[in-house]
């Protein structure tokens, strides 16, 4: 069956404290509405997906629109009815059998639930299908009633419950799948709560049940699957769980995680197997590492890229940038803003690489900055190299050509070109191009001045009394 789906993101998330709109808080490396895009993808295609929006719709649909969802806006928060009929101009005309109603502040969902709630609704002939679960305390949940069949016949807002209802733990998610054409048919019957005002979805158990149909119950036993966002408590209880989550999926697919407590793993981050992730390291955005990997401890990887074998050594940061084959990155290093580190390359403590590629074999061992450079194979760069490469008004790039060698404490003042196998002398100040196979000197001449310091305490008149 065809499955068109509603994720409903237009609420004010007032006990957030923010703001900035409930369903952009992050966890486990997203916002909260793209976890539950990227669990509904199981089941419908994006360009089938409408997210409704209202308190800064703006923002909310410049993060979204590239995942090529649809957008209806919600101009008023009145209540969840409300904003699924916000989506029927785009959805009633698609040919989708099944309409699926996911919120945008629920990101623990998972994809196996929704394929179960999808062919849950279409293997029966019930007019839609809710989940519920069982809490200790169901406090401030909507109770589901059910009738001797198992069947939903209503749920009721747990301010409305009787004593006896209160004492009902089994409790209404928001999250159904229902036959497209009755919720278009009937959503319209959806009258406003007469203390809020509002339209609440819920009424839809109760009107299809008067309306000769059945709400079937699709029940969860693990009630953290269904955790809304509603504080930054339960923000860092749903991040803790998918970051979990994520370590498990590596650690299952043959990477191995020491202490995986300690790491945070984003959600979009690919790793190899018989990688060796060591603790405390932080593995965000995009970020893919190949096989036979070792991350040190503490390391951060953003958005990076990792080929077989590259060892990245302890405390070194990389941000958008690339590793080739068995390179090795650190102690201590940093790497940022397209760095592109060639096979069998290596970068050494402290040293900073932005916006630079070193070729095959190419070694910068200690204490250097080596900004909008390309470095060739083989190049061997000395402690405390620097590539001047910013006049004050504009960047230059600096070039060094395979198998130079760079001598201790040089200083190449951008825009220069150092040839293949040159030799620049330790301590030089290089502004000028150097030729291929040269040697070039970029020092001042050393002068030595003996018995200066009695002739200067002589003029002074004598060594200072204590």
């Amino acid at each position: 069956m065809n499955v068109n789906v509603a994720i409903l993101a237009a609420g004010l998330g007032t006990r957030m404290r923010s703001r900035r709109a409930k369903v952009l808080h992050r966890a486990g490396g997203l916002a909260l509405v793209e976890h539950v895009i990227e669990a509904a993808r199981a089941v419908a295609p994006p360009d089938r997906m409408v997210v409704v929006t209202g308190h800064q719709a703006e923002q909310v649909e410049e993060q979204l629109a590239p995942l090529g969802v649809r957008f209806a806006r919600q101009q008023q928060q009145r209540g969840t009815g409300d904003a699924l009929a916000c989506c029927r101009d785009l959805l009633e005309r698609e040919a989708g059998d099944l309409l699926m109603v996911l919120y945008g502040d629920t990101p623990l969902l998972s994809a196996a639930t929704l394929l179960r709630l999808r062919d849950e609704q279409a293997k029966s002939d019930a007019a839609a299908t809710l989940i519920t679960t069982t809490l200790d305390d169901p406090s401030g949940y909507g109770r589901v009633l059910v009738d001797a069949g198992g069947n939903a016949t209503m749920i009721v807002e747990d301010k409305a419950c009787t004593p006896e209802q209160k004492r009902i733990r089994v409790i209404n998610s928001g999250i159904y799948c229902f036959r497209s054409d009755l919720l278009w048919r009937y959503l319209s019957e959806i009258q406003p709560n007469p203390v809020s005002g509002e339209f609440y979805l819920t009424d839809m158990a109760a009107i299809l049940t008067a309306r000769g149909y059945r709400v079937r119950i699709m029940h969860l036993d693990d009630p953290r699957e269904l955790l809304g966002i509603n504080t930054r408590v339960e923000l860092a209880e749903a991040d803790r769980i998918l970051r979990a989550r994520k370590a498990e999926e590596l650690m299952l697919s043959g990477v191995t995680i020491e202490r995986p407590e300690t790491v945070s793993i984003d959600a979009r981050v690919r790793a190899g197997m018989d990688t060796v992730i060591e603790p405390f390291v932080r593995l965000l955005g995009d970020t893919e590492i190949g096989e036979d990997c070792r991350i040190g401890a503490g390391a951060i990887l953003e958005s990076s890229r990792l080929a077989a074998g590259a060892v990245v050594k302890p405390y070194t940061i990389i941000s958008e940038s690339t590793v080739e084959s068995r390179a090795e990155i650190g102690p201590f290093a940093r790497l940022r803003m397209s760095a592109h580190v060639g096979p069998e390359a290596r970068i050494g403590n402290f040293v900073e690489v932005k916006k630079s590629r070193l070729g095959a074999g190419a070694k910068s061992q200690h204490l250097a900055y080596l900004g909008d450079a390309r470095i060739g194979k083989g190049v061997n760069v000395g402690a405390g190299t620097i590539t001047c490469n910013y006049d004050g008004e504009k960047k230059h790039e600096t070039e060094i050509g395979d198998g130079a060698f760079i001598g201790s404490n040089s200083t190449l003042v951008a825009p220069v070109k150092i040839g293949a196998a040159s030799y620049i002398g330790a301590g030089s100040v290089i502004t000028d191009a150097v030729p291929g196979e040269a040697l070039a000197l970029g020092r001042g001449r050393q002068v030595v001045k003996e018995g200066w310091v009695a002739k200067k305490r002589a003029r002074a008149g004598g060594p200072r009394s204590e």
